[in-house]
């Protein structure tokens, strides 16, 4: 079956609205990295690689801007809302593929959003009350962020911007109690050079691959931008300086945000927390109340969390034109001109996903998925550097996409160190998605015999 690249809207389907400026995508950039990776995995982390855990995060930092290049130099190329699906398929044109791919985004997405729901069930709204279960709480998070999403982009990416300098807030309050431990003395300077694994061999360098490559979780979300494209002003003016410049912000802060939460507290402590950073506050010997960060914290992830529902919405809805899914999943509604089909797709994954993973396994398992995803996209923009387009737009030195290839295939190989939960679960995930490429594909099959038919 040929996937057609045409952009045409659905017959009668009204066009996504262009609301997003520069500003909001600046801040919809950051608001999306932000959040439930490092307010919900910092401990994680610590417990693969020890008091070094500002390592993986710098080295993360590194390997996202390499990816980031060349997401900037595609969506300039091509401004539309299907992302590395649609990358991958003018590079390879191979429907299979692009399907798969298509899907993976879509699955990391919305298990980027079921660990963020996770992370809002956790130790910070328990800080409050452990009187509701979790998975309970979980499931009526996703289906809130869900409502929200239909009722418009203006309404969710405004709320993006509130819980976006709310998460910033409490990133700063982190920065300034560690600010206040330098100057007076406290906290432990020793810790930042403490490695769990013995010795300085192969041993060492897996124990960082797997600390980097769970830390890699915090830094996904400037790819989901990507496909707000058809929703953004001007979109090969806007993106370069709104994800160049929300990979840089956010990956500054991590690094900062993981010295002090390493020289604050042992990393066995911030290990066995949902909740890493409320350990941080706790421990900072500054007058903070715990409540109000933890509440802080609740809007971090929830902000995370609707970007996620978003983004994978609006794949559906660029996946259907593009005639890879099936065009009723690009129904918009014609009042709020929402993707409401796409909003009830992913809201049903994502509900599965909250009720059946926990906030580790469900962050490697997005961190896992987006990395082949990135292997895929750095050798696409070197294969479309044969697809010259009319319009000027940026270009990445060739060297990025080289070196973001191999360090994304490094990253989601065994050499890091992953549990064989996470294979296993991106490997039912994939073998879901093929099932529904066969699906799909009888059903073009029969509506190109009927449409024969009627002659």
């Amino acid at each position: 079956m040929a996937t057609s690249t045409s952009t045409e809207q659905p017959e009668q389907q009204p066009s996504l609205k262009r609301a997003i400026g520069p500003k909001l995508l600046i801040l919809f950039v950051i608001g999306d990295i932000l959040g439930t990776g490092i307010y919900a995995t910092t401990g994680k982390v610590a417990g693969k690689v020890g008091g070094a855990l500002w390592l993986p995060f710098l080295i993360g930092f590194i390997v996202a801007v390499m990816t980031a290049a060349s997401y900037v130099e595609l969506v300039g190329k091509y401004p539309k809302a299907a992302g590395a699906a649609l990358y991958t398929q003018k590079a390879f044109r191979l429907p299979f593929l692009t399907f798969i791919i298509a899907f993976m985004v879509m699955c990391s997405g919305l298990s980027s959003a079921s660990a963020a729901a996770r992370a809002f069930s956790g130790d910070y709204f328990q800080e409050f009350t452990d009187a509701v279960p979790p998975t309970l709480i979980a499931i009526l998070f996703i289906l809130a962020l869900a409502a929200l999403a239909l009722r418009g982009v203006s309404e969710s990416v405004k709320t993006n911007v509130v819980l976006t300098i709310v998460e910033l807030t409490g990133l700063v309050i982190i920065l300034a109690i560690g600010a206040s431990a330098i100057f007076t003395g406290s906290g432990e300077p020793s810790r930042l050079g403490e490695f769990q694994a013995s010795g300085t061999g192969f041993a060492l360098m897996t124990s960082i691959l797997g600390a980097t490559a769970l830390g890699f979780f915090a830094f996904v979300g400037f790819e989901d931008s990507v496909n707000m494209a058809e929703e953004t002003k001007d979109p090969v003016r806007t993106f370069p300086r709104a994800i160049f410049l929300g990979v840089g912000v956010t990956g500054t802060i991590y690094v900062l945000v993981a010295l002090v939460s390493s020289l604050l507290v042992d990393y066995r402590v911030l290990e066995t927390s949902s909740g890493p950073l409320l350990e941080v506050v706790k421990a900072g010997g500054v007058d903070f109340p715990p409540k109000l960060f933890a509440l802080i914290a609740l809007f971090a992830v929830t902000n995370s969390a609707l970007i996620n529902i978003m983004m994978a919405s609006r794949l559906c809805y660029g996946l259907a034109n593009e005639k890879v899914l099936p065009r009723g999943m690009g129904r918009v509604l014609p009042k709020r001109r929402t993707p409401v089909n796409g909003i009830i797709f992913v809201t049903v994954i994502a509900i599965g996903l909250v009720s059946t993973g926990e906030i580790e396994g469900l962050g490697d398992t997005t961190a896992f998925l987006l990395l082949c995803v990135f292997t895929v996209v750095n050798v696409a923009v070197l294969v479309l550097r044969k697809d010259p387009v009319e319009h000027s737009h940026f270009r990445t030195p060739t060297i990025l996409p080289v070196l973001g290839a191999i360090t994304s295939v490094i990253l989601a190989s065994p050499l890091s160190e992953r549990g064989s939960d996470v294979y296993i679960r991106a490997g039912v995930l994939v073998a879901i998605g093929i099932a529904l490429w066969a699906v799909n594909k009888v059903w073009m099959k029969v509506r190109h015999e009927e449409e024969a038919a009627r002659g």
